[in-house]
């Protein structure tokens, strides 16, 4: 039961799935409801949002090549960088997490996911790809900085027929995804941490407040120290509203 005072937050999935009967998708939407669910247990209400890559792919690819972020991405990118906590969800191609899922991070703002606990899933044909959460994933996510729960969840095709142990499973994630989150973890770490955090111009990601505060990141010549561009002019920026830059910094591959 909750009321008015019971303490809400936000938990949003990203997935990557590609087809119409996503299971990709489904494990996504799982592990989200099953978080929901367990924050309600413990007191909390859980706002939840499910991010479905799929019709954003041509946006990412846009942004890739020129640096435009359009309002759909953008949408996308403020609502993970503004969770209490995400789930991240990729169908697995040779022996790795899907492009799209790493174009979308590539395009997103460095520190979008800092401090932010997530629990990684993954899908495949077959259970040799069993181990991408906790390789590929697990180290572009830990190079993000984000707070990543003990527990992954990885389904290959037979799993589905045997619901009991993938539940089991994803209750587990779910649970140690909402126990981080009512421990306060990014928060803490975020007041502890924040002034040495990388800052993101125009992002959508929080930063600590007060970090930096005496420093002025927005001028153009710190923009340009920073490895950024500086601010297009009026003119350009009635045809390009949001005037991103292309994500900054090599990524893993």
């Amino acid at each position: 039961m909750t009321d008015s005072t019971t303490p809400e937050v936000s938990i949003v999935a990203v997935t990557a799935g590609t087809s119409e009967s996503s299971t990709t998708t489904r494990l996504a939407s799982d592990i989200l409801t099953a978080a929901q669910t367990r924050a309600a247990q413990v007191g909390m209400r859980a706002r939840i949002h499910l991010i479905d890559l799929k019709p954003l792919a041509q946006d990412i690819a846009t942004a890739l090549g020129t640096g435009f972020h359009t309002d759909s991405l953008r949408a996308a990118q403020d609502a993970l960088g503004a969770a209490d906590a995400a789930v991240l969800a990729t169908p697995v191609y040779k022996a790795s997490y899907s492009g799209l899922f790493k174009s979308f991070l590539d395009v997103a703002d460095d520190d979008i996911v800092t401090a932010t606990p997530v629990v990684l899933a993954a899908t495949a044909g077959t259970p040799r790809h069993g181990l991408v959460p906790d390789t590929d994933m697990r180290a572009l996510l830990s190079y993000m900085r984000a707070v990543i729960a003990p527990t992954t969840v990885f389904a290959a095709t037979e799993d589905w027929a045997n619901p009991a142990a993938l539940s089991s499973r994803v209750r587990r994630a779910a649970a140690e995804l909402v126990a981080l989150v009512a421990a306060g973890i990014r928060p803490a770490l975020i007041e502890a941490a924040g002034k040495d955090y990388t800052r993101t111009f125009n992002g959508s990601s929080r930063t600590a407040p007060g970090a930096a505060e005496e420093v002025d990141f927005s001028t153009d010549l710190m923009r340009l120290a920073t490895g950024g561009r500086a601010a297009a002019p009026i003119s350009a920026q009635r045809t390009r509203p949001h005037g991103d830059a292309p994500a900054r910094g090599a990524r893993h591959p």
